[in-house]
């Protein structure tokens, strides 16, 4: 499993900032940033955006926005429980949302 360690983060043009992606084999992903307007940012906390092939997702178990205030070790919480993410997931919860419109 990828963990927050694995991150490798290269400078994000928001000040000061310091961003990281990683995809992983089953089509999600995560986006990692702190800069100066990132929640948690004054802290020294982080804010993470799941991914599904590259773009952003709100339609997991997980979470349905982006998750901010976030610790290093919170981090590596929410980027094992992408990787175990099914990736027909994605598929189900747009089949859910079709047959509720």
């Amino acid at each position: 499993m990828k963990t927050f360690h694995d991150l490798e983060f290269n400078p994000h043009s928001i000040g000061n900032g310091l961003h990281a992606k990683m995809n992983f084999d089953n089509g999600y992903g995560v986006s990692v940033i702190k800069h100066t307007y990132s929640y948690g940012y004054e802290k020294n906390l982080w804010k993470v955006a799941i991914l599904y092939k590259g773009k952003l997702c709100y339609d997991t178990h997980i979470t349905d926005d982006v998750l901010g205030w976030q610790t290093e070790d919170d981090v590596t919480n929410v980027m094992k429980q992408v990787q175990e993410l099914s990736s027909n997931e994605m598929v189900n919860e747009l089949t859910k949302d079709l047959a509720l419109n």
